[in-house]
């Protein structure tokens, strides 16, 4: 799944459920659960995700939902493998990119 959400600061929680296709609810329940996902609260309480938060929320939707760890395996492999996975996730969503890009040059030839 590439998720695409424009340059910005910070993302709002509705913003970033819609990008992923999940309930608000899932957002802020993974935030309890992944000390990874820190955002930001405003006076108000309402959450604001930076890009470093959407990286870590790919990652661990891409755990999660396409590769169906138990959010108990996608804690430990965060934490046994974080940097290395995090780097091969990385270089994987680059490449897609890439290859959107790639195809959409085509398309328009």
């Amino acid at each position: 799944m590439h998720i695409e959400l424009p340059e910005k600061r910070y993302y709002g929680i509705g913003e970033v459920a819609k990008a992923f296709g999940v309930n608000t609810s899932l957002i802020r329940f993974w935030e309890k659960e992944f000390d990874i996902l820190k955002p930001k609260k405003n006076a108000k309480g309402n959450r604001k995700f930076t890009p470093e938060d959407i990286k870590n929320l790919k990652f661990i939707y891409h755990l999660v939902k396409e590769r169906g760890f138990t959010l108990e395996g996608a804690k430990i492999h965060l934490k046994e493998e974080k940097k290395q996975s995090l780097n091969n996730f990385e270089i994987i969503n680059k490449l897609e990119a890439i290859k959107s890009q790639l195809i959409k040059l085509k398309n328009n030839l």
